[in-house]
């Protein structure tokens, strides 16, 4: 009965954002000009999905511990101070017409909860990136459009060299060809759990490479830091969240959110008896 509740007063509330009752100064690029915006230029990028909102309010996640300096990180990096350093943020903000039905009303209860997050801390002059563009296939009602989101993803690191920074159980690129257009690939890997702790650890180690190389994150929360301080270093850095496993559903054409059994591979002896050698090849440190 609450979660019916619930859900009644999203869809009623977000109806009224819809017809223009309720108003907000947020703008969001939608995912094919966020994408071209990094294809064709030399920006970095910083992903805000719903967890990282939720951590602003100063609520848990299941992989990152709430605490006050992430909390006011969250905020200034949400605020899009940098030009060369895209926000990017989920594009609820014009319509979910397009959104499959459960994705439609997750993201009604977000704004319904969250809306004031996004009024008071977002920059009203800028327009922001979409975070769908990592997250572009399990969302969408009609899936037609993925395949080319997804080459366009894939060409924005062709012919690069290119620093994965992931978890242990992540695995980007792995059993798939997400990564195949890059000229090279090394990772660092990190702890999978409240990684923002380890973030002087994977700084050090991302700040070992020469800057024409181009990061790609999948650290969670830690991975908008990460993201910034390498930024205001001189590197290109895409803060890439769950693409891959977006990208697996995609190849296989899952109808729902489906387990990938590469994400219970931990540690080395695990990978070597998955048949990971290239990936473990491609390892440079363990963190």
């Amino acid at each position: 009965m609450k979660n019916l509740i619930k859900d009644t007063l999203a869809a009623a509330v977000y109806f009224l954002y819809e017809k223009g009752i309720l108003k907000t100064s947020v703008r969001v690029m939608p995912i094919d000009e966020t994408l071209d915006e990094l294809l064709y230029t030399d920006k970095s990028m910083v992903r805000f999905g719903d967890g990282e909102i939720v951590m602003i309010k100063g609520g848990d996640l299941v992989l990152q511990k709430a605490a006050p300096e992430i909390s006011a990180g969250l905020r200034e990096i949400l605020a899009y101070r940098y030009d060369g350093l895209m926000v990017t943020i989920p594009d609820i903000f014009r319509t979910l017409d397009d959104h499959r039905r459960a994705s439609r009303q997750f993201w009604r209860d977000h704004f319904l909860f969250c809306r004031g997050v996004y009024a008071r801390y977002c920059n009203a002059d800028r327009i922001y990136g979409s975070t769908f563009v990592s997250r572009c296939y399990y969302f969408a009602e009609d899936k037609s459009p993925c395949g080319g989101w997804f080459d366009k993803i894939r060409r924005i690191w062709k012919d690069k060299d290119v620093v994965v920074v992931e978890g242990t159980k992540t695995h980007n690129g792995v059993g798939n060809d997400l990564l195949s257009l890059a000229s090279s690939v090394e990772r660092i890997i990190c702890p999978p759990k409240d990684a923002y702790g380890a973030l002087d650890r994977i700084l050090d180690a991302c700040r070992q490479y020469d800057k024409d190389r181009l990061f790609l994150l999948s650290v969670g929360v830690a991975a908008k830091f990460i993201a910034r301080d390498l930024f205001q270093d001189g590197y290109r850095v895409l803060d890439i969240g769950n693409l891959d496993m977006e990208y697996e559903w995609y190849l296989s054409k899952a109808p729902d959110k489906t387990p990938l059994a590469k994400h219970e591979i931990v540690g080395q002896q695990a990978n070597e008896a998955a048949g990971y050698g290239e990936y473990l090849a491609q390892v440079r440190a363990w963190l």
